[in-house]
């Protein structure tokens, strides 16, 4: 019974050094809202991909 307490603290232990060595972890759960999520950059990104390919369609025929 011994062993298997010692063994259980030494592994919360090292989950906790690895959890915190890993940097910006997040522990408070779900977040359904817009703030827990980066702004989209990709979006103006996507959107002049889409010109471009449209752009270049017609050139094609």
């Amino acid at each position: 019974m011994l062993k298997i307490l010692l063994g259980f603290l030494v592994f919360a232990a090292l989950a906790l050094f690895i959890l915190s060595r890993g940097g910006d972890i997040d522990m408070s759960g779900e977040k359904h809202g817009i703030e827990s999520h980066e702004p989209a950059a990709s979006a103006p990104a996507s959107a002049a991909a889409a010109s471009a390919a449209s752009e270049a369609s017609p050139a094609s025929k």
